[in-house]
């Protein structure tokens, strides 16, 4: 699931959509690059969230999965582009 967007089903944040950086059991951490960034990521149940058909790019895909260094740059970009 890392990398891909997902769209807040429940609480406060419903119908935020954020970007999946890592994933724990049941839980998942989600960035948005603004308000949850990449160092202080949202943890949600999966059954919380809904995933959309579309991944990030290749550049960021790598780093996410490789641990390298991730600037909330780029999530907020990612997140642009899905946007439009």
């Amino acid at each position: 699931m890392i990398g891909k967007f997902a769209i807040s089903k429940a609480g406060h944040d419903r119908s935020e959509i954020y970007v999946i950086v890592a994933e724990e059991g049941d839980f998942v951490y989600l960035c948005d690059g603004k308000y949850r960034t990449f160092s202080k990521p949202k943890k949600k149940r999966k059954k919380h969230i809904q995933l959309i058909n579309c991944i990030v790019g290749d550049e960021l895909l790598t780093k996410l999965l490789n641990g390298g260094k991730v600037m909330d740059e780029q999530i907020k970009y990612e997140l642009k582009i899905l946007k439009k």
